[in-house]
């Protein structure tokens, strides 16, 4: 999550949120989702700082909170925590507990945390009968992190039951390191990486760098700048990328499902669909689906998902996201790859750090300040 420097009003808690966005949505959607969905957000629970949320066993939304705990939503609310990390984690800058994901059999939970030294580090737990196993835990990847903010941190089973992780450029400003462009780092990119296969991890032989000399075969794509949230689309498999701008563009960038990897999202040669800095464009890159400026109190993107829920047919293959400053929960429609429209649903829910999806396709709205809120229809 990038956070602005501007945003200084904001502290602590804020740090962790300059980072989001995400897009998705379907080529071929029935008429009502060509509507302006009516939306509501009615609030089902608190947590403290809650950074990701992940679909569960039995049906249940576990929540993540940016200290080090995961609790589960339940009737009542969040239940005590069925996990705590906080011993073991940081929330200087922007560090915490990031992210969280199932595999697609929920045998095993997988955590995105920055550690005590700053390293983002992604471990595994087996589950058994819907409960952590706190003895099977393990390391899976390690990075190491020159800076504290732009740590990315979201985590993601992909359609192909890959374990997907996305990791900011390193921080500062203006990627000082070149690490956007820079396919020997692990830094600035979206990972692909089979967490079962090998010790800690086996690299996917179709993964598009790695037979590439000098290349990290674990890139699926690069040059991100902080890839806060994205997401998959349930119902078509794309992949949406919430990339939070420098100074000027917020963007969501796209790739459709039959995508091999190996896109190039332009950081940090280009902001957005613009040079930066003078930069050049490179040969191969991929644009944005969408950018926006922030000359409407815009500030950072929170990526989030492609609706496939039931509760809201209007809304259905509609990506929905928002922005940590502006608060505006709006709706990419997307047909082949190109936005047909852009949606103000005419709700703000504050300072949206993250959405989340249930298994059955509801959307869920977290803040920083704490609040989680299902949307609903109006």
């Amino acid at each position: 999550m990038k956070v602005r420097i501007r945003i200084s009003a904001i502290i602590g808690t804020i740090c962790l949120v300059a980072s989001l966005a995400l897009t998705t949505a379907s080529a071929d959607e029935p008429a009502a989702a060509q509507q302006t969905a009516q939306i509501t957000l009615k609030q089902v629970a608190t947590a403290k700082n809650p950074t990701a949320g992940a679909a569960g066993p039995g049906g249940k939304l576990w929540v993540a909170e940016r200290a080090g705990t995961v609790r589960v939503l339940g009737d009542k609310g969040l239940g005590k925590p069925v996990l705590d990390i906080s011993a073991e984690t940081t929330t200087d800058g922007e560090r915490g507990l990031l992210g969280i994901a199932f595999d697609r059999k929920y045998a095993h939970f997988y955590i995105s945390f920055t550690n005590l030294e700053g390293t983002s580090t992604v471990d595994e737990f087996a589950v058994r009968k819907g409960k952590i196993q706190p003895h099977t835990r393990r390391t899976v990847l390690t990075q190491t992190q020159p800076y504290a903010n732009h740590n990315g941190g979201d985590i993601k089973i992909g359609p192909d039951g890959y374990l997907y992780i996305a990791l900011g450029d390193g921080g500062s400003g203006g990627d000082p390191h070149g690490n956007g462009q820079n396919l020997g780092t692990l830094l600035g990119k979206l990972l692909r990486i089979d967490p079962r296969g090998g010790k800690p991890y086996a690299i996917p032989a179709d993964n598009p760098f790695v037979n590439t000399p000098g290349a990290k075969g674990e890139i699926w794509s690069y040059g991100l700048r902080n890839p806060w949230r994205f997401s998959f689309d349930a119902g078509t498999g794309d992949l949406l990328i919430g990339d939070v701008g420098q100074n000027d563009w917020e963007e969501i960038d796209w790739a459709p499902a039959s995508s091999k990897g190996g896109e190039n999202y332009g950081w940090g040669q280009m902001e957005g669909t613009h040079p930066f800095r003078g930069g050049t464009e490179p040969v191969n890159h991929v644009p944005p689906v969408h950018e926006y400026d922030r000359s409407n109190f815009g500030c950072s993107v929170t990526g989030g998902y492609v609706y496939r829920g039931k509760a809201i047919p209007a809304l259905r293959g509609q990506y929905v996201f928002s922005d940590y400053c502006d608060g505006t929960i709006r709706s990419l429609q997307m047909r082949n790859g190109k936005v047909t429209a852009v949606n103000d649903l005419g709700v703000n829910g504050g300072e949206i750090i993250s959405f989340a999806q249930d298994r059955d396709g509801e959307l869920y709205v977290f803040t920083i300040g704490g609040s989680l809120s299902r949307i609903d229809a109006a």
